[in-house]
């Protein structure tokens, strides 16, 4: 690797030089197991087991409801070329997306728990809004049938 530029870097402040281990802030680059992390804000969830169940419930929900948003008749719009129909759409898809990004945020916070319940957040979102499974096929919807 070269590492040409990085000698030219300025010195780390005095505030950053008289920090001890403690005060400082971890950032892990890779997926790790336990409830002491941040997820979204500074100190949230924090060390309580309770905060950090809260925490894993909240991604979990926000998964739901973006998929939610995602397979929304509002979203698909089917019939309806008005003005306000076109500026509810988007606003819905607009929610949507701002949702899908804050789940993607927490996810890069590495935490295991994290990542497994915002992909069942997802999982349990689109079995229930998404796939056939709890949906009756209209006359314009075929059901897929095995070969």
């Amino acid at each position: 690797m070269d590492h040409g530029n990085m000698h030219n870097m300025p010195p780390p402040s005095s505030s950053m030089a008289n920090q001890t281990n403690s005060d400082m802030i971890v950032m892990h680059m890779t997926f790790f197991w336990g409830k002491n992390t941040e997820i979204l804000f500074s100190g949230w969830p924090g060390t309580s087991s309770r905060m950090y169940a809260l925490c894993l419930i909240v991604v979990f929900l926000l998964a739901v409801i973006t998929e939610w948003l995602a397979h929304s008749s509002i979203l698909r719009g089917r019939g309806s070329t008005s003005r306000a129909a076109g500026l509810a759409q988007t606003a819905v898809y607009t929610l949507k997306t701002g949702l899908a990004y804050l789940v993607m945020l927490a996810v890069m916070s590495f935490n295991g728990g994290v990542f497994i319940v915002a992909i069942a957040g997802f999982a349990v979102g689109f079995m229930l809004f998404g796939s056939t499974a709890f949906k009756n096929p209209s006359d314009d919807e075929k059901p897929f049938e095995a070969l």
